[in-house]
């Protein structure tokens, strides 16, 4: 089980509404009292100045972590910030979470291209070091395609080996051309790709802040529940 509300309230009162609503989703989805670890990807590209100069990646991350306190019970969540390179790697708390995206994004320095490749590797590595071997969701959030869509596609396909789902969420205009291949990975085949279809993907749109929170959560959670099922039956998570 996860933290509880009265946990969650004395730790964080600004993310109960958050937690409330993520509790609901949950439930809907069938998923209520699932383990599960969460990480957060972050993309630093240039390009998304705007989104973390205005605080909608800070909200995000908070909804982020509210949902995490009902799937894991340590209240944290590892965020990867990726450009060119991996450009850092830290973690949101339910006790240091307040600002700390705006305040960690303006430590790490130059804002590059976009290889979803390495945070990806960053992210499984993590996952590895933890010594977990239950399930892990991935929150992947990008604003456009990949500088190197090759090693994005391959390393999607070997890591449906592992027990590890990829949630990408797309910041910007759903019409955009830069989400056509985010389309495309999400539509891989299986089994001739991967052994299990490990990804999802939904655009955000050009203002996701005004997304309520019981869709936001829908939407994250929309393929988690398949996902999950098809691995256990393949064997790539165990319990």
């Amino acid at each position: 089980m996860g933290l509880s509300l009265e946990k969650v309230t004395a730790a964080a009162p600004g993310l109960v509404g958050h937690y409330t609503s993520a509790g609901v989703s949950l439930e809907k989805s069938g998923l209520g009292g699932v383990r599960a670890a969460v990480y957060l990807v972050l993309d630093r590209s240039g390009s998304m100045r705007p989104f973390y100069r205005s605080g909608v990646v800070q909200r995000f991350a908070e909804q982020v972590l509210a949902l995490s306190a009902h799937l894991d019970d340590d209240g944290r969540v590892p965020v990867v910030f990726f450009s060119t390179e991996v450009d850092g790697v830290a973690e949101l708390s339910l006790t240091d979470h307040r600002g700390r995206i705006g305040a960690l994004h303006d430590s790490l320095g130059h804002m590059g291209r976009t290889n979803y490749h390495l945070a990806m590797k960053a992210v499984v590595r993590l996952h590895q070091l933890s010594g977990s071997a239950g399930p892990a969701l991935v929150v992947f959030q990008t604003d456009g395609g990949p500088t190197s869509r090759a090693a994005a596609r391959e390393l999607l396909c070997l890591a449906a080996e592992l027990p590890v789902y990829w949630q990408f969420v797309g910041f910007g205009d759903p019409a955009d051309q830069e989400f056509a291949f985010l389309r495309r990975l999400d539509e891989l085949p299986v089994p001739a790709a991967r052994p299990v279809d490990n990804a999802g993907f939904f655009p955000a749109g050009r203002d996701p802040g005004a997304i309520p929170d019981a869709e936001l959560y829908d939407r994250l959670l929309r393929g988690f529940p398949e996902w999950l099922a098809a691995a256990r039956r393949a064997g790539i998570v165990k319990h």
